[in-house]
């Protein structure tokens, strides 16, 4: 199939209307998309398995190839062949698109296929076992080819039955919620639970075959008149696998207020199924996953270590979970006091801290628990069934997220329970009140002075939990018969780390996504880059290595980093306000990805995809009067006052969508599409101004930097996916661009007034210098390098090349282009990155010099910093480690951003 033409007009609306000391008026123009980088690139694709093992015990993966402009038409269909040159089935669906129509992004979804698998065009294999769904009735049913599960479509059961050919592995599954009404601090009272179910309020099939199925299950957890927790639920199934994935949304909206004892507090949060069981009790297995793939492996009746033995043959087979021969062959000394061995009905693993669990069992409900192991960290995996199947279930994250649980119940009954506690009930219960009192802090210039002792921009009421979400991963498996040891592993470790294939760095080079020239594969080819690779390398280990060191997990925290070190306490400042959670403070999700975009490492990937699952969940409100914003870096995710969309910013979710077409994040970019809105609930700049100012829709103070770069990404995004609003989101992005290159000053004009009804920038009559080192900061530089690839603008991009060139430059010579200087500003390596940008745009060799210059010799991190860790140990640390006391959070975002993208533009040009 031939590409398509080469450019195609995009029209950009006229910046038009009026207001009293403004100038509405542009006048319109052509905005056209540039052209394609040569002939169509069309080349076939290798895709690889970010770690060892391939697709393992997995149901199945889905990867997002980008393509450069004009490669390919939006109906291209796509094949698929493993290393053995075998055809693969392969289910394709556009994600993005280039503005000339063509596509940019694609989704692939696999169910089978051996190590690497390689993508061209063409008419793809089908699926020896389609998955199917159907619709009828009170249900929607859908078929792997091997297991089908049965999906309710109201009440409260979500999954109504999973059978494996006439054999029902498991059903009734539902979601448990147990709400601790009131906290007592002392050690005395009664503590008083209540149990509220899921209930379904709307189902949806978003895929239907014929490799990948998706449904998603939204709705609220229930007990009598009150409806609360929504959440959202979508299960995956692949074709011809015998499990499947959940991803679990949870989203909080309850009371909890400081000073108060009572409120809406989590004790237990779960997700349920029951098993039922056909098979003696002595061929009823129980497996229950510890450490790397450890299991404790127990039948319901043992028959092992009796006094009697039944026969080596006999206990072998039970160890190994097959169906024991009749009872009638054993030594009859045991088969005779059959009666007399207990049945171990009920099993629980609690993982209460990233660094324990315990496993206990007991008879059944009524009777004593007895200890049976333990360990440091649970894999989060487990198994009920017999010989004529069982199921499989584990939760992804599950030590990492503590405090995590699973339970066995009834195993010795008929039917029995498997609980995975996202919470455990165990654990104290769900504290999400603010941390203090307010300290007297009842004023903006009361708060403005505790800004400036701790860095915790406070205000009263602001630090609620209310409107923050988290999302969980689970897979089942529906077992024919309890699996041996070896499908066992394998299953755990597709739990520990789900299988993930990847588009090498030089396809997304190759394409220009992200950015086209912002990154290129490491190369330690000169003394000078081979020394700044090793800076990278350090700045991440030493990153990995602190989450371990501190602990940075748990079910609200992990994926996420701390902002500045206390070199007197030896310990990162977790207790002192801004300067502890990060909340993607200056852009380390940046850092993170482009790190990945070049390398493919897989650590990497990894450490940036629990970032991402955390910034975007966790760091803003998804529903209540602050939907769309997120909270500023604190002691607590969502304590600090300043709510802002710079912290909901998409731009640090569009990697992990498109690497992996991840619909929960793609949920996430797209209600950020009218966050404009969010300008009228929320003045960012309330705090400061001097001059009186009320939200006006026609009339919003707009900031081109941290502000207009987290709207515009949400509005580019859903133009390139062609969401629902992307006709309104596309103009936006064009008349935003016009606006801002209109201004007297351009981006340096620092803002703008701007109306939500027309999406338009008034243009300012008089140019004003207002310039921040944060404008930058938060992905603008990567997201100007995108639309001036994508949108041929000539004034827009001499608008941001002209902030580029004099970010950096001397007073002098701001004060000669602008009529004076931008004043005491900081952050210059991190902006070396724009220099290095603008030196290739236009060719300046002396802008490129500077690059490096403010790279080596300015502020951030230099040459002669110490680039190594010092050893802790006790008495000084509370776990011994090390610590490199110079490194902070926002220095290493800027340094690893400037230091890929410098490397990528100027890498020929080095001192």
């Amino acid at each position: 199939m031939s590409p398509i033409p080469r450019r195609s007009l995009l029209k950009a609306a006229a910046v038009a209307g009026a207001a009293a000391q403004f100038s509405w008026a542009l006048g319109s123009r052509d905005a056209q998309a540039a052209p394609t980088a040569g002939a169509a690139d069309t080349d076939p694709v290798t895709l690889d398995w970010l770690e060892d093992g391939g697709l393992g015990a997995a149901p199945g993966s889905t990867v997002g190839v980008p393509w450069p402009m004009g490669a390919f038409r939006e109906d291209q269909t796509f094949a698929l062949t493993d290393a053995d040159g075998k055809a693969v089935p392969v289910q394709t669906w556009p994600l993005a698109y280039w503005p000339d129509g063509s596509l940019k992004w694609t989704a692939h979804a696999v169910s089978s296929g051996n190590g690497k698998l390689t993508l061209t065009a063409g008419t793809p294999a089908a699926p020896e076992k389609k998955v199917s769904v159907d619709h009828g009735g009170g249900t929607v049913t859908v078929s792997t080819g091997v297991i089908t599960a049965k999906i309710g479509r109201y009440g409260s059961t979500l999954v109504k039955s999973v059978t494996r050919g006439s054999t029902e592995i498991a059903r009734n599954g539902r979601l448990v919620l147990i709400r601790q009404p009131e906290i007592e601090d002392g050690d005395q009272g009664a503590v008083k639970t209540e149990r509220f179910d899921g209930a379904i309020d709307k189902v949806t099939v978003e895929q239907d075959g014929p490799v990948r199925a998706v449904v998603r299950i939204d709705g609220k957890h229930r007990k009598g008149d009150r409806s609360w927790l929504p959440f959202s639920i979508r299960l995956y199934f692949y074709a011809g696998a015998d499990s499947f994935r959940m991803v679990h949304t949870l989203t909080y909206d309850g009371t909890q207020e400081p000073g108060k004892a009572s409120g809406d507090f989590i004790r237990g949060l779960g997700v349920r199924f029951s098993v039922p069981m056909r098979d003696a009790a002595y061929d009823r297995h129980i497996r229950i996953g510890g450490e790397g793939t450890g299991l404790l492996r127990e039948a319901v009746q043992g028959i092992t270590g009796l006094r009697r033995d039944p026969g080596a043959a006999v206990q072998e087979a039970q160890y190994e979970g097959r169906k024991l021969p009749d009872p009638s062959t054993w030594d009859q000394r045991v088969t005779t006091r059959l009666q007399y061995i207990p049945h171990w009905g009920d099993y629980t693993l609690s993982q209460l801290s990233a660094d324990g669990f315990t496993v206990r069992k007991r008879t059944k409900a009524g009777h004593g628990w007895i200890t049976a192991g333990g360990g440091r960290r649970a894999s989060g995996f487990g198994y009920v069934g017999g010989a004529s199947g069982g199921f499989s279930f584990g939760l992804r994250d599950f030590w990492e997220k503590f405090p995590a649980q699973l339970d066995i119940r009834g195993a010795h009954t008929d039917e029995a329970e498997v609980t995975l506690w996202l919470w455990s009930p165990e654990a104290q219960p769900m504290d999400l009140r603010f941390y203090h009192d307010g300290m007297g802090q009842d004023t903006y210039a009361e708060q403005l002075e505790g800004l400036n002792i701790t860095y915790e921009d406070y205000e009263p009421g602001f630090g609620t939990p209310y409107g923050i979400a988290r999302t969980s991963e689970l897979l089942f498996w529906a077992n024919d018969s309890t699996p041996a040891a070896d499908t066992l592993a394998r299953q755990v470790q597709a739990v520990r780390t789900l299988p993930q294939l990847a588009a090498p760095p030089r396809q997304l080079i190759k394409a220009k996504v992200f950015g086209p020239g912002l990154y290129s594969e490491p190369d330690r080819s000169t003394p000078a880059k081979a020394k700044i690779e090793d800076h990278l390398d350090f700045l991440f280990t030493y990153y990995k290595d602190q989450v371990e060191m501190r602990r940075w997990y748990g079910f609200w925290d992990y994926g996420d980093i701390m902002h500045t070190y206390d070199s007197a306490r030896h310990v990162w400042r977790y207790d002192i306000g801004g300067y502890a959670w990060d909340n993607s403070e200056l852009s380390p999700d940046l850092w993170l990805w482009y790190a990945y975009l070049r390398s493919g490492r897989a650590d990497i990937f990894r450490f940036a995809e629990a970032m991402t699952r955390h910034t975007g969940e966790v760091d803003v409100y998804h529903i209540g009067q602050w939907a769309g914003l997120g909270t500023r870096h604190g002691v607590q995710h969502y304590a600090d006052s300043a709510k802002q969309q710079r912290i909901a910013n998409t731009t640090y979710r569009r990697f992990y969508y498109f690497l992996t077409a991840d619909e929960r994040v793609g949920d996430l970019m797209a209600a950020n599409v009218d966050s404009d809105e969010t300008f009228l609930v929320l003045d960012p700049q309330r705090k400061v101004r001097t001059d009186p100012y009320t939200p006006d829709r026609h009339a919003l103070s707009i900031g081109f930097g941290t502000d207009w770069s987290g709207l515009v990404s949400a509005w580019l995004t859903e133009w390139e996916r062609k969401g629902p609003k992307w006709e309104k989101a596309k103009a936006r992005v064009l008349s935003t661009m016009e606006g801002i290159a209109a201004q007297p000053n351009g981006f340096v004009q620092g803002s703008g007034l701007y109306d939500l009804d027309t999406g338009k920038f008034a243009v300012a009559t008089e140019p004003v210098v207002g310039v921040s080192h944060l404008s930058a900061v938060f992905g603008l530089n990567e997201l100007c390098a995108e639309l001036i690839y994508l949108v041929d603008m000539p004034k827009f991009k001499d608008a941001y090349l002209d902030y580029c060139r004099y970010f950096n430059a001397s007073k002098t010579e701001q004060a000669a282009r602008y009529g004076s200087n931008f004043g005491s500003l900081i952050l210059f390596q991190g902006h070396s990155r724009l220099d290095a940008y603008a030196a290739v745009q236009t060719g300046d060799a002396k802008l490129a010099k500077r690059a490096w210059d403010k790279f080596y010799n300015s502020d951030g991190y230099k040459e002669s910093a110490p680039w190594r860790t010092e050893r802790l140990t006790g008495p000084a640390t509370l776990v011994e480690g090390s610590e490199a006391a110079w490194v902070s959070s926002n220095d290493t975002a800027l340094y690893g951003l400037a230091a890929i993208e410098n490397l990528a533009l100027l890498g020929d040009k080095m001192p």
